[in-house]
């Protein structure tokens, strides 16, 4: 079979490759999609329920990570424990594991343990303004003009997000805004740390291996046999939802959203990636009844216009090229957390 670059000679590439590039943005699409209805699902099963974010994340990611692991394979990945046999990428994947997956999964569940999903998945999006904060400061360069733009929108949006666009009170609970900052703090980090690993070996492997890593750890917190907290009503909704966040909402979005990097560029994944906050949004207003007043949307609106600003200096990157951050679901682009 040719490879994507072969067809690209013969006569037949233009629709070829056009073919692909709409299947990989629907995959995008799609798997954005499903991380946003994930966080919302979290949310029942947290706020319903009863389970604790401890015990979500651990089961979470000790279950989606094996099983991406598994499907490495359909992604060509040839030799999975390839990372484990270098000793600067095996200390890298513990620090990326833990202090980047983890942290940011976990503060991402508590989160919404404490406010509602769309809060927590925008507030997550700050990520990218945290980053360009760490390069300016790590390289003492004069901000950009458009990064100076996206810094004023997030901290507009977030100020909108926590308060409603009323400075007396707070929208949401001050532990749901105070974890969903560290959530974007971690996914900084996640970005930063993880950018040389994801780089180097298939993002499959890193990531897969990430959440093994993470969810062991956190399993000694919080064993996956000990739902802990108060009685949890177990029925045949909840173990649906709890199903759909490990496997709809991380193992299948990341799949199909591995699958399609190579055919889009930063730029487009980017845009697309923007559906995942408001699924999570439209989710858990029509679904849970969360409030989410014009302020707060306005608010949101803001830090997803950061975000695109923030990627728009990755635009002229090839397919398969990835410049920057975040995502490395092979090297992190702009707007992409890690579900």
């Amino acid at each position: 079979m040719a490879t994507p670059r072969a067809l690209a000679s013969t006569p037949t590439a233009p629709h070829a490759t056009a073919g692909r590039s709409r299947r990989a943005m629907a995959g995008v699409l799609i798997g954005a999609t499903l991380w946003g209805l994930s966080g919302t699902a979290a949310q029942r099963l947290m706020q319903g329920y009863g389970v604790t974010p401890q015990w979500l994340v651990t089961t979470r990611m000790l279950v989606a990570g094996l099983l991406l692991l598994l499907a490495g394979r359909w992604l060509g990945v040839r030799d999975r424990l390839a990372p484990w046999r270098d000793g600067r990428s095996r200390r890298q994947l513990i620090a990326f594991a833990l202090g980047g997956l983890l942290g940011v999964q976990y503060s991402y569940m508590a989160a919404i343990a404490l406010g509602n999903a769309a809060t927590a998945t925008f507030l997550q999006y700050l990520g990218p303004a945290f980053v360009t904060v760490y390069e300016v400061l790590r390289w003492r360069r004069r901000p950009r003009p458009h990064e100076v733009a996206a810094l004023v929108l997030a901290m507009g949006g977030t100020l909108l997000l926590a308060t409603g666009g009323s400075l007396h009170r707070l929208a949401v609970p001050a532990g749901a805004v105070a974890w969903g900052l560290v959530s974007a703090l971690t996914l900084a980090f996640y970005t930063v740390a993880g950018a040389s690993l994801l780089q180097r070996w298939p993002p499959a492997v890193s990531v897969g291996w990430a959440m093994v890593v993470g969810g062991a750890a956190m399993a000694v917190l919080a064993p996956p046999w000990s739902v802990g907290g108060r009685a949890v009503a177990w029925d045949a909704a909840a173990a649906g939802l709890w199903a759909f966040v490990v496997l709809g909402g991380t193992l299948v979005a990341f799949t199909l959203y591995l699958a399609s990097l190579r055919h889009l560029r930063p730029s487009q994944t980017s845009l697309l990636a923007c559906m995942e906050p408001l699924a999570a949004a439209a989710s858990a207003t029509l679904w849970l009844g969360v409030p989410f007043t014009g302020p707060m949307a306005a608010g949101g609106a803001a830090v997803m216009a950061a975000v695109l600003l923030l990627s728009r200096e990755r635009a002229g990157t090839e397919p398969g090229e990835r410049a920057g951050t975040q995502h490395e679901l092979a090297a992190p682009t702009a707007a992409e957390p890690p579900r």
